[in-house]
């Protein structure tokens, strides 16, 4: 039975390798199947080119029913297929580089005097850098002209999404299903501060509308790691994660105080917008120090299965003195492969302390 046949596994999967277990990824169908070590073994040697027959023989006679299994399993999931040897090479592996032609692809705002005074200015620059998405954060209540003009200028943008963190008001409610009227380029609004019993039923608009009851005060709230944020299986997310650093690679922020940043909540600074160019800041030596930091030189996170479905954070990460240390927001241990609230961890006290994030702890 499958005597000088070969199994050739789909180039649209990509496959991780964990601590315990493996992931497929299906870049393809954008979803992941953790699988057993011992499928992922197996599966490297019909990439090596070993027959189905060497490999179920490499496996002896004991474990013939196992290794029938996973074959099965591949070709019943469409991961893979029989074919002869002369076929085996006809299919050639995907492409993992990650190109993109920006030098900027994201960037966060936060909204306030400073960054409003020279909003055109930072427009500007992002257009400069080919930025291509947008996020603006407002932490207080934000008035409608304030919002409208912000929306005009960056209408005038190249940016191919824009999305909005605005504190609720009824203002704000009253004012969604004309946003769309003054700039198409919102994908996304997001209000903090809001009522559970808000109902948004009669709202109409293009983009996706998100409600938080809860407030947010500053960017403390960002760098969570959770299960229910690795539904976006994407090629592009997972071929960045595979060469970059999946958060930071070509991001740039601007907080409150007008301070360019990798991201709002990270201490270093390049400079302040009243002072330098975005372009500047850019250019600066450790701007892109961040960038080349992937999951796979993370602490932990190397060990990890799900590496290359996940958002990482250098911000706030486990010992605040070593930039490979696992995101502190991650309560995951890919040794147990169990999930736990991490804010509750006793060994996360001293970073917890560190970031001054008492208040966010569940007790």
């Amino acid at each position: 039975m499958n005597s000088g046949k070969y199994f050739k596994v789909f180039a649209n999967c990509i496959f991780v390798y964990g601590y315990n277990r493996s992931l497929i990824i299906d870049s393809q169908r954008n979803h992941f199947t953790i699988i057993p070590n011992e499928m992922y073994d197996m599966i490297n040697q019909f990439q090596s080119k070993k027959s189905i027959e060497d490999v179920v023989s490499s496996y002896g006679h004991e474990n013939l029913d196992v290794v029938n299994e996973y074959i099965d399993f591949l070709i019943e999931n469409e991961f893979g297929f029989v074919t002869n040897e002369d076929e085996f090479d006809l299919f050639p592996k995907m492409n993992t580089d990650f190109e993109i032609a920006s030098h900027i692809t994201n960037c966060i705002v936060e909204i306030s005097e400073v960054n409003l005074f020279n909003i055109d200015k930072i427009i500007s620059d992002l257009d400069f850098l080919q930025c291509k998405n947008v996020q603006f954060i407002s932490y207080e209540t934000i008035d409608l002209k304030t919002l409208k003009d912000l929306l005009v200028k960056a209408n005038n943008s190249n940016f191919r999404s824009i999305e909005l963190v605005l504190k609720y008001s009824d203002e704000i409610l009253s004012f969604i299903n004309k946003i769309d009227d003054i700039n198409f380029r919102v994908t996304q609004l997001t209000l903090h501060s809001s009522s559970p019993k808000r109902e948004f039923e009669d709202l109409k608009a293009s983009f996706n509308i998100n409600l938080l009851e809860y407030e947010l005060k500053n960017f403390k709230h960002c760098g969570i790691v959770d299960a229910k944020y690795f539904s976006d299986v994407n090629k592009y997310k997972i071929l960045e994660s595979l060469n970059h650093n999946s958060c930071l690679n070509k991001k740039v922020s601007i907080n409150k105080k007008g301070e360019i940043k990798n991201c709002p909540s990270m201490t270093g600074s390049f400079g302040n917008i009243n002072d330098i160019t975005l372009k500047e800041a850019f250019n600066h030596s450790n701007f892109k120090e961040y960038w080349g930091v992937t999951k796979d030189k993370i602490s932990v996170c190397k060990d990890c299965e799900f590496r290359h479905v996940c958002t990482d954070c250098r911000a706030y990460v486990e010992n605040p003195n070593d930039m490979y240390s696992k995101p502190l927001k991650c309560g995951y241990n890919p040794y147990t492969n169990v999930w736990e609230e991490w804010s509750t961890n006793p060994l996360k006290e001293k970073a917890i302390a560190f970031y001054e994030m008492s208040d966010l702890i569940k007790r």
